[in-house]
């Protein structure tokens, strides 16, 4: 199993942006010496608390500070921009990365974010969906383009300016080819958008705010989606956040992961949870659908979906929870405020160096 890493990233407000921009580079670093295979890192425009604007942006600061890690938009947004931008956009880091970009995608969530570039109304699901294939046909295709869909928001063409000799009406291809790899967060039991996701090979990251049971009802989706066009779906395709802490006691570790009033994870799940039940998704945290809301506690989501302790017992924690959801290819370590710096560096270093090798020995028996 190889280990991710993934940052909303949120920290608490009053902290300065200019600090904690800092210390998402310095996990991103770390992850990388630490021989984490990806880093993932999400962006939004109008929350104080997540503070990356834009995901590539940030993530090209990184590309000369690391060696081996390949960086992802976790997500970029796509009813937010022009599809054309991201595809030239994700074409060129690529090319500056030497190959280590992957795209990951989404709607766009926030409605905040939504509100201020006046698209709150409008289905933003199907802007996703068009956006997706302008970006797919802008690398698939040559010019002069004529990507225009029946009805749909976005026309690409360079018919009338395309000019060979001086060129001009010509995109930018990635290096990797055909494609980067493309990578869609799923967010919601049973989602449907999976099985589109296993049609285009296209590869699900499971949230790591899903309960267990909610994170099995992927796999099966993607397996339909594969199979729909002729082809067998690899559990190394599926990626599987979680929100981990290690630490060298067992007492650390409850504290800070679940105790401690300044727990970042207390104050992330705090976050998360007002969030939901404020936009009607409060069923992400229910162990059932017609669990009462007033059943879902921060302690009790703490309980259920913070995995923590010494590395013997985060790696028997991984298990058990992969008997739960079936097999995946990687588990993408969610990235948290550094409350302590200290405690957060070492919890990344303890998941690479003891928590990995134990996961992946029990794998083998």
């Amino acid at each position: 199993m190889r280990l991710g890493y993934f940052a909303m990233p949120l920290h608490p407000a009053g902290r300065n942006w200019s600090d904690t921009l800092r210390e998402d580079r310095e996990a991103v670093i770390l992850a990388d010496r630490l021989g984490f295979h990806d880093a993932f890192i999400g962006e939004h425009l109008t929350d104080r608390h997540e503070n990356i604007t834009n995901s590539l942006v940030f993530l090209a600061t990184l590309i000369s500070d690391t060696d081996q890690i390949r960086l992802a938009t976790g997500t970029t947004n796509l009813s937010q921009q022009h599809p054309v931008l991201v595809a030239a956009n994700s074409a060129m880091f690529d090319h500056l990365s030497n190959g280590r970009f992957i795209l990951g995608v989404s709607p766009g969530a926030l409605p905040s974010d939504a509100e201020v570039l006046g698209i709150l109304d409008q289905d933003r699901n199907e802007m996703f969906a068009e956006a997706i294939d302008v970006i797919t046909a802008v690398w698939d295709s040559e010019p002069p383009y004529a990507l225009v869909q029946p009805g749909g928001r976005f026309a690409v063409t360079t018919e009338k300016t395309y000019d060979p000799e001086l060129g001009v009406g010509i995109l930018p291809k990635p290096l990797q080819q055909p494609r980067p790899e493309i990578v869609g967060t799923v967010v919601a039991p049973f989602s449907k958008g999976v099985i589109a996701m296993g049609a285009r090979n296209f590869h699900p990251l499971s949230a790591n705010f899903l309960l267990p049971q909610w994170v099995a009802t992927h796999w099966p989706n993607y397996v339909q989606g594969k199979e729909s066009v002729g082809e067998t779906a690899d559990p190394q395709d599926w990626r599987v956040a979680r929100t981990v802490f290690v630490a060298d006691d067992d007492a650390t570790a409850q504290a800070y992961a679940r105790d401690d009033a300044n727990s970042p994870y207390r104050f992330y799940y705090s976050q998360m949870l007002t969030k939901m039940r404020k936009i009607g998704r409060l069923e992400l945290f229910k162990s059932r659908r017609d669990q009462p809301d007033d059943e879902v506690t921060l302690d009790s989501v703490l309980d259920q979906l913070v995995i923590t302790g010494t590395p013997e017992a985060v790696a028997e924690q991984i298990l058990q929870f992969q008997d739960e959801t079936g097999g995946f290819g990687e588990l993408v370590y969610a990235g948290l405020d550094w409350v302590d710096p200290e405690l957060a560096r070492r919890s990344m270093e303890l998941m690479a160096e003891k928590v990995m090798p134990l996961v992946n020995a029990g794998e083998s028996k």
